[in-house]
């Protein structure tokens, strides 16, 4: 079994009552928002290591800490295959930390998208604009549908209903 069916098996409840699964939740988001007040301080350093090391110098369980880069894989610029990760796997965080903001509102994380310290890495017009970019993507837009009465989108000058319209009569 990987490190990675571990966190799995641990995250998916593993026979914890409501309250003890909140609890479990409350208690790994207060860690991991205590890292990510960490990396955003830090937000000029790659952490490189093992796996092991890196867990270790961030002082997390191993099982909680590659729970962690699932929620930042996607932000990473080299996303790693997680399932692969052994002890020894040489693991880098190189964060991009206006994708890690955009990931953050996608996952309804406002206790890190708050965090006094995007401060120090983004301007907050640059916070902003990842804001209106990430609300922008949750909008849906239909496509106008082509009238009989419009002009053919082929470029033809026709009508639709006497150009391509009638193909589909």
């Amino acid at each position: 079994m990987s490190i990675y069916s571990d966190w799995q098996e641990l995250a998916q409840n593993a026979g914890r009552t409501q309250k003890e699964n909140e609890l479990f939740w409350q208690q790994y988001f207060d860690e991991e928002k205590e890292l990510y007040e960490q990396l955003l301080k830090d937000h000029e350093t790659t952490y490189f290591g093992s796996f092991d090391t890196l867990a270790e110098g961030f002082e997390w369980d191993k099982t909680r800490f590659i729970g962690f880069l699932d929620g930042i894989n996607t932000s990473l610029r080299n996303e790693i295959d997680l399932d692969s990760v052994d002890h020894d796997t040489e693991i880098t965080l190189d964060i991009d930390y206006e994708k890690l903001l955009f990931n953050m509102y996608e996952a309804k994380a406002p206790w890190l998208y708050e965090l006094p310290e995007w401060d120090l890495v983004l301007p907050e017009e640059k916070r902003q604009e990842i804001f209106r970019e990430w609300k922008a993507s949750k909008i849906f837009v239909a496509e106008k549908k082509v009238g009989p009465n419009d002009p053919c989108p082929c470029g033809s000058g026709k009508k639709y209903k006497k150009c391509c319209g009638r193909l589909a009569d």
